[in-house]
């Protein structure tokens, strides 16, 4: 067990299936040197299945329901690189996240909800390895309803 997933295990976080929501024309985990860059992700449940709630955060969403959606896509984020990568371990840096959220007009606490995804990655992986840059911002619509997308990259050990 590599020291990423022992410290999931040390933190009680099991990881869901990685993302399955039918053939795609894209990778979720494009590898090219030592990026790894992460395809937008939605919030899964344990069967790599989209989790509920749907829709618009403001609304039918709450700011506390959109945060743990967010932490849901960090945990789908980190499934899909373990399968990608072979083991957690192999991140070497977070470089970058790219949150959407799928905002009721008027709504424009977005960092709250991305913040979610955010704090799990420094809970993770430390300040160190943990740490990135960031962007959240509002649309009018995601994929399938969900909350919020998230997508990512990462720096790899070669």
């Amino acid at each position: 067990m590599g020291q990423i997933e022992k410290r999931l295990q040390d933190l009680g976080i099991q990881l869901p299936k990685p993302m399955n929501i039918g053939p795609l024309p894209f990778e979720l985990v494009r590898v090219h040197g030592r990026r790894a860059v992460l395809s937008g992700h939605l919030p899964l449940d344990a069967d790599g299945k989209i989790a509920k709630p749907l829709g618009k955060v403001g609304t039918e969403v709450s700011v506390e329901e959109g945060y743990a959606a967010a932490r849901k896509v960090g945990l789908g984020l980190l499934a899909s690189l373990q399968q990608a990568l072979g083991g957690l371990d192999a991140v070497a840096g977070w470089v970058k996240l790219f949150g959407m959220v799928n905002a009721a007009p008027g709504f424009n606490a977005l960092p709250s909800v991305v913040n979610g995804c955010s704090e799990l990655i420094l809970e993770v992986f430390g300040p160190d390895v943990g740490a990135h840059a960031r962007s959240a911002v509002g649309l009018a619509e995601l994929p399938f309803g969900a909350p919020v997308e998230v997508e990512g990259e990462v720096l790899i050990h070669l």
